[in-house]
């Protein structure tokens, strides 16, 4: 009987890739991701808490300062970037049509980036007065 490691190039094993090539890097990733929003979302929770009764003069004037503004920001792309992974390996788990799985691939990343920068955008403009 054939070892997983007989089947694959000396290359492959030097390299330390599988077939995707890419596996490994997504994993690390996504659990980077996954920590960070860890943290993150704790955050984002008590802005969120902090927001309540207040007026819309003072919910901007919260969300203009800078060191909020930073935290939601880095947990906006930190979001955005773990969703986009997540449902990448759901797609290439799922989707078994070549030609289906990359459409569903291009569109999840376009989704990825739309939400995470239409997200950025309105963190940017509350926070520079706009």
């Amino acid at each position: 009987m054939l070892s997983n490691s007989t089947m694959r190039t000396p290359l492959s094993r030097v390299r330390g890739l599988g077939s995707a090539k890419s596996g490994t890097g997504h994993f690390w990733l996504q659990r980077l991701t996954a920590v960070a929003n860890a943290i993150l979302v704790i955050a984002f929770l008590g802005v969120v808490v902090s927001l309540f009764g207040r007026s819309h003069l003072q919910a901007v004037a919260l969300l203009s300062h800078p060191l909020v503004a930073i935290l939601m920001l880095l947990f906006t792309v930190s979001a955005a970037v773990h969703m986009r992974i997540g449902m990448q390996v759901i797609i290439e788990d799922y989707v078994h049509h070549e030609g289906l799985k990359i459409a569903a691939v291009m569109a999840n990343t376009f989704f990825a980036i739309a939400v995470g920068g239409a997200c950025v955008f309105a963190i940017l403009k509350l926070s520079f007065g706009g």
